[in-house]
C-alpha cells in the first residue's frame, strides 16, 4: 500500500498507533506505508497527536511486524508504561515528505495518484479523478465519477495500463460492468 500525505503539510503519514501492547510501553501501530523500514529502524520519526498541527520528533527505538496481521508493534523512546502507551493512542507517526523511498519502475507514492484524472483507454472520455488508494489484495484505486459516484478500481496493468504523472492523468480499461452500480 503506498503512502499517504497531504501537500500542505510536508509530511507523509505512515501510519496510527491503535493501541498498547503489553505492559512495557510498546504499541501496535496500523500501518499506511508499504515500506517495513519504517517500522523496524531505529531513528527519528515524528508523531502529530490528534487535533494538532504540528507534528513532534520521537526516536523509534525497535519495531516488529505481528506475523499475520498488518500491524507492527513499536517502542518509542521515554514511553515505558502501559498508561504512556495508551495515552498516545490515535497519533499518528509521520516522516518528511522529503523522505519519499526510491520506487521501481511501475511503482507510485499515493501522493501521486490522488486528483489524478480517469479517463477511459478506448473512448477517451473523462470518468472522474482519483481520491485515494485503498490496499487490498491488490490496490483499489477509489474515483470519484463525473456524476459523484464513488467505485473501485483495481489497480493492476490489465485496468490500468497507464499513469501518465506529467499530464495528471491516469488511463483505464475497465471491464464490463465495474463502473455499473
Amino acid at each position: 500500500m503506498p503512502e499517504s500525505t497531504t501537500v500542505e503539510t510536508a509530511w507523509l503519514t505512515i501510519g496510527q498507533i491503535v493501541a498498547p501492547q503489553g505492559l512495557r510501553g510498546e504499541m501496535r501501530v496500523n500501518p499506511s506505508s508499504d515500506f517495513p523500514e519504517r517500522f523496524l529502524v531505529p531513528g527519528p520519526r515524528w508523531l502529530r497527536r490528534p487535533r494538532q498541527a504540528e507534528p513532534e520528533v520521537v526516536e523509534l527505538e525497535r519495531g516488529r511486524a505481528i506475523a499475520g496481521k498488518n500491524l507492527y508493534i513499536v517502542q518509542l523512546a521515554g514511553v515505558t508504561s502501559r498508561e504512556q502507551a495508551e495515552a498516545l493512542r490515535g497519533c499518528e507517526l509521520l516522516v518528511p515528505a522529503s523522505d519519499r523511498p526510491q520506487l521501481e519502475e511501475g511503482e507510485f507514492h499515493v501522493l501521486d495518484l490522488v486528483d489524478l484524472t480517469v479517463i477511459d483507454q478506448v473512448s477517451g472520455t473523462t470518468l472522474g479523478t482519483v481520491r485515494d488508494v485503498i490496499s487490498a489484495g491488490n490496490d483499489l484505486l477509489v474515483v470519484e465519477l463525473a456524476d459523484g459516484r464513488e467505485v473501485y478500481i483495481p489497480f493492476v496493468e490489465a485496468i490500468v495500463p497507464v499513469v501518465d504523472l506529467e499530464q495528471q492523468q491516469i488511463e483505464v480499461t475497465p471491464p464490463p460492468g465495474l463502473l455499473d452500480l
